[in-house]
């Protein structure tokens, strides 16, 4: 999780990185212009030597929630002007927060953020990867465009003339690791992702033009019913989905089937044929594999889609296993350190962005960010404004989502949804 932020964050910010692993703190030095300070994060000591008191913010992202706490104690008492951010694998202590009952800036979960971001998923089955921007009147989704997939009047023809759903734009099509502008004679190709900014319904109808025949999805099998599990089943229960849990250890099947009696837990360990046959998991029309082995989670869904299973979504905590996975089948890779690490940099950023998304490992972002009064670039129509390798996909007026067009301008106090690569973002909040 720490390398994942200092990644995010190393090119326009000064940071110093504490840990506990001398070896840790050498690779990331040697990657990174960092300073790196060995010892105790929840230590007085340790965040004085660090330099607390000068700090503009501490993020706390261990994998243990209790010195994660305690470190913000302690920097907010060493230093009451520093911003505190808490990663936490415990809901409970999320709730307590949110009650206002623990001196912390911000927290964030990763089970949480990982479940909402599988719930996205599962929402638009075709995406490889989404997210809503503007209470949910704007959304980003990447999808990959198969060789053999529908995409009629989309793919092979200039985006001039290709037959795109209103209220959407092609923000970005990504080929071979490169990003090209969609500028309107570029054409989109088999084996190419891209990136679509666009109102709920566009999306869908995006999804329906890369993967006809993907319907809703109604039902979800569950494989690993620890935190993240249950909060992926929590999250989709939630939007009217039927879930089913299956979980190795008898004890924890216990304890979820108690904690959430609307919901069938197996106890199995979810590679068993016999079971998977009886139980027709195979007719399920969507799967998630949330155990904590990498390894164990691609060979259940190569085994679930084998029995029949048409979409699945695996999540992998190394960052390696989701190229690993992707490339032998599965659907979707969702890693908990990048879904998180959204919403910790979000924090580091100007302060006008209210929400940021990572894309292709952070080569590229999408922002909420709101327009300033002395802005070069309002009150000018979008057709005259500079290509910069940057798209706004969306703007939102008064609480409403606007998609624009050329005659359209961006007006002080709009909220602009940009697609953009991340070596970009300093200069996108300059200009705006």
């Amino acid at each position: 999780m720490g390398a994942t932020v200092v990644e995010a964050l190393h090119r326009e910010h000064q940071l110093t990185v504490i840990d506990l692993d001398r070896a840790r703190l050498t690779a990331i030095s040697h990657h990174y212009d960092v300073a790196t300070v060995e010892g105790n994060g929840a230590s007085r000591r340790t965040l004085q030597d660090a330099g607390i008191r000068d700090a503009d913010l501490l993020i706390a992202c261990t994998s243990r929630d209790e010195p994660n706490i305690v470190s913000s104690m302690f920097a907010k008492m060493l230093s009451p002007q520093t911003k505190t951010i808490v990663r936490t694998t415990n809901i409970e202590y999320l709730e307590i927060w949110q009650e206002r009952l623990l001196d912390v800036d911000f927290m964030v979960s990763s089970e949480l953020e990982t479940a909402h971001a599988i719930a996205r998923i599962i929402g638009v089955p075709a995406a490889r990867q989404t997210d809503v921007f503007a209470e949910g009147q704007v959304q980003m989704v990447e999808f990959a465009v198969e060789a053999d997939g529908g995409s009629k009047g989309v793919v092979g023809v200039p985006l001039r003339e290709a037959s795109i759903p209103q209220e959407s734009k092609v923000a970005s099509i990504i080929r071979g690791g490169q990003m090209i502008l969609p500028r309107g004679d570029a054409v989109i190709e088999p084996g190419d992702r891209i990136v679509i900014i666009g109102s709920p319904a566009a999306a869908r109808a995006w999804s329906d033009l890369v993967a006809p025949g993907d319907k809703r999805v109604e039902d979800v099998v569950i494989v690993g019913a620890g935190q993240t599990g249950v909060a992926v089943a929590r999250v989709l229960m939630d939007q009217g989905i039927s879930v089913r849990l299956i979980e190795a250890d008898g004890e924890r099947a216990r304890a979820v089937a108690e904690e959430l009696p609307e919901v069938r837990v197996f106890h199995a360990t979810g590679i068993d044929p016999d079971f998977i046959e009886r139980e027709r998991i195979g007719q399920t029309r969507a799967a998630i594999f949330a155990m904590p082995d990498d390894a164990k989670n691609l060979f259940a869904a190569s085994l679930l889609r084998l029995h029949g299973v048409s979409f699945t979504v695996a999540v992998v905590h190394d960052p390696i296993s989701a190229e690993v996975v992707e490339r032998a089948g599965i659907d979707v890779a969702v890693n908990p350190r990048v879904v998180t690490a959204e919403e910790i940099v979000r924090w580091a950023h100007d302060p006008r962005v209210r929400q940021l998304s990572m894309l292709e490992g952070d080569r590229f972002e999408v922002l909420d960010i709101t327009v300033r009064e002395e802005s070069k670039l309002v009150r000018t129509p979008f057709k005259e404004l500079p290509m910069t390798g940057s798209l706004i996909g969306a703007i939102v007026r008064d609480g409403t989502a606007i998609f624009p067009h050329g005659d359209d301008q961006l007006e002080p106090g709009d909220r602009a949804i940009i697609f953009t690569e991340s070596a970009r973002v300093p200069e996108v909040e300059r200009a705006l």
